[in-house]
């Protein structure tokens, strides 16, 4: 009966951390290709660029800031299963509790898998949003 929970925590753990992926990599390609089609001399006010050029940048860093800890969770609960493996089947083996926290433990591991290329992404699009702004503040003589 545990390794069903445990099956059921990969396959919640792991999809949530893919789709997480997905979407951070989806925003993050649609921002890119978004600044490399903007001419900023199409915009009269600053405002309405900063809006258009932050647009879904707060998604990627969610993602990025959030992901360490959904794996991290999943990596809880796989040592709170091991755990109540060991203490309902009296289980002494060494080698089979290591194991089990092991794997727990893969669940962060994807986690900061998704994380680490977020942050990046977010990083390269604020740089990129900045100097989009500069380009605007050198166009219009600010």
């Amino acid at each position: 009966m545990q390794q069903h929970y445990k099956d059921i925590l990969d396959i919640v753990i792991f999809a949530l951390l893919g789709l997480m992926s997905i979407i951070s990599f989806g925003v993050g390609f649609e921002r890119t290709l978004f600044y490399k089609r903007l001419h900023v001399s199409e915009y009269t006010n600053k405002k309405e660029l900063e809006i258009d050029l932050g647009n879904n940048l707060t998604i990627i860093s969610t993602i990025a800031s959030n992901a360490p800890y959904v794996g991290l969770l999943g990596t809880v609960f796989g040592i709170i299963l091991t755990f109540f493996t060991i203490g309902a089947n009296g289980m002494t083996d060494s080698g089979a509790i290591m194991t089990g926290l092991a794997l727990a433990l893969k669940a962060t591991a994807f986690g900061l898998l998704v994380a680490i290329p977020s942050i990046v992404f977010h990083n390269y699009l604020v740089r990129k949003m900045e100097v989009l702004l500069m380009r605007w503040d050198i166009h219009n003589g600010d």
